[in-house]
C-alpha cells in the first residue's frame, strides 16, 4: 500500500513537473485525462483529480470545475483515474444504471460512494448517457423487463392517445370506472394505470374530468342514496 502511495505521488510530481503553466493563474485540464487538471499559481503547477466519476470542464466559470461526464465535452482526453466501485456504484460519484440490466427504471444517484435509488416516471427508461429517465424507444436499451400494465381489476390504458379540446395530447388521460361512479383511473404518461377515486360524497364527471356533485354526474344522481338513508336509521338505534 505504501509503495502505491509513494508511485502515485511520483507521477503526479512528474505530470505537474511536465505541464507548463499559462502566464495567467487558474486551473488548466490535462491533455489526455479527463478528470486530471492543474492548478497553477506563480507559474508552478499542482496536480489535481476530480472526485471519481466527475470529469473537468475548463469551460465551467466556478472555482469548481468538475461536473457530470454527460454535462463534458471530454473530447481526446480519453484516459480516467482508476476506479473506486462498490455494488451499486461503478465509480464513487455520478448517475448509474441499476447493475440488472433487465430493470431499466430504476438507477442509482452515488455520492462518495453512497447510492440513492432513484425511480423514474411511470414509463420511462434510465439513460446512463444523459443522466435522465426518457421515452423506451429514445434510449433502446434492449432486455428490459415489462412492467405491469393493469390495475389490480384488469383495467389497461387504451393504446390510442387521448387529445384535448385544442388537439394536443394529454399525458395522463383520466377515464371513469366502469361500474363504480366514485372510482376513475388515470394513465401515467398515456401508459402506466393508476386506480384513484373521490372523496366520500362525490362522484367523477367524465365530462370535466374531475369530482363532481352526484347531481352533475348522469347516472350517478343517487349513488349516495342507500348510505344516506342508512344513516338516519343507525342514528335511531343509538
Amino acid at each position: 500500500m505504501k509503495v502505491f502511495i509513494v508511485l502515485t505521488a511520483i507521477t503526479a510530481l512528474a505530470s505537474a513537473e511536465n505541464f507548463k503553466c499559462p502566464a495567467k493563474d487558474g486551473q488548466y485540464e490535462d491533455p489526455v485525462q479527463c478528470d486530471k487538471f492543474y492548478e497553477c499559481r506563480d507559474g508552478i503547477a499542482t496536480t489535481k483529480l476530480c472526485p471519481d466519476g466527475l470529469m473537468f470542464d475548463p469551460t465551467i466559470r466556478k472555482i469548481n470545475k468538475c461536473d457530470q461526464p454527460f454535462n463534458v465535452d471530454c473530447g481526446d482526453r480519453n484516459e480516467l483515474q482508476p476506479a473506486k466501485a462498490n455494488t451499486q456504484c461503478p465509480r464513487r460519484n455520478g448517475f448509474f444504471a441499476h447493475p440488472d440490466p433487465s430493470v431499466c427504471n430504476i438507477f442509482y444517484n452515488c455520492i462518495e460512494g453512497e447510492p440513492v435509488e432513484v425511480k423514474c416516471t411511470a414509463g420511462l427508461h434510465f439513460d446512463e448517457y444523459s443522466g435522465t429517465c426518457v421515452w423506451p424507444d429514445t434510449v433502446g436499451r434492449q432486455g428490459c423487463q415489462a412492467q405491469d400494465k393493469k390495475t389490480k381489476d384488469g383495467f389497461e390504458c387504451p393504446k390510442e392517445q387521448q387529445v384535448n379540446q385544442q388537439g394536443q395530447i394529454v399525458a395522463h388521460p383520466k377515464f371513469a370506472h366502469p361500474t363504480d361512479c366514485q372510482r376513475f383511473y388515470v394513465c401515467l404518461n398515456g401508459a402506466e394505470p393508476r386506480d384513484l377515486g373521490c372523496m366520500v360524497g362525490e362522484v367523477y364527471n367524465e365530462e370535466t374530468q374531475r369530482c363532481d356533485a352526484p347531481e352533475n354526474v348522469r347516472g350517478c344522481e343517487d349513488w349516495y342514496k342507500d348510505s344516506e338513508e342508512a344513516a338516519p336509521a343507525l342514528k335511531s338505534r343509538n
